[in-house]
């Protein structure tokens, strides 16, 4: 997990780089949510729900013991699962600080920002503003 955020950026802009259209890109996407662990029941409570987005999405997050932050996340819906499964995989296990103040260009990069519905493009930015608050509340507690 040493990765830094610009190179988890990059790697996931070069993957997608090998689909020709969007279905592909969906389906890559679905594929990424297939992969991603199922949230205990438990999690799946009020307080882990993201709000702003049209589907369930729950997000967990707790400081390890290495000082990094590390997600969980669940969706009740497939390619919303892809979505967050996709910003896990950029956010995971780095510092508070990185979260909080996150560049993520590579949305834009991979079309993202223009191929996703607007209820999906709403969705995605509130877990991408959730991820960044959970950064700051563990930069705060330091």
């Amino acid at each position: 997990m040493s990765q830094t955020l610009q190179s988890r950026q990059a790697e996931i802009v070069e993957e997608f780089a090998f689909f020709e259209d969007w279905m592909e890109k969906y389906e890559h996407v679905i594929e990424l949510g297939k992969e991603l662990d199922a949230l205990p029941d438990e999690e799946k409570a009020e307080e882990h729900l993201i709000r702003g987005c049209q589907s369930r999405v729950w997000l967990t997050a707790m400081k390890a013991p290495d000082g990094t932050v590390r997600f969980q996340a669940d969706s009740d819906a497939i390619i919303t699962k892809g979505l967050v499964a996709l910003m896990i995989r950029v956010m995971d296990g780095l510092p508070p600080e990185a979260i909080a103040g996150a560049d993520l260009w590579f949305i834009s990069k991979i079309g993202l920002d223009t191929h996703l519905s607007p209820t999906r493009a709403n969705g995605l930015q509130s877990m991408i503003q959730q991820m960044k608050r959970y950064g700051i509340a563990f930069q705060a507690a330091d």
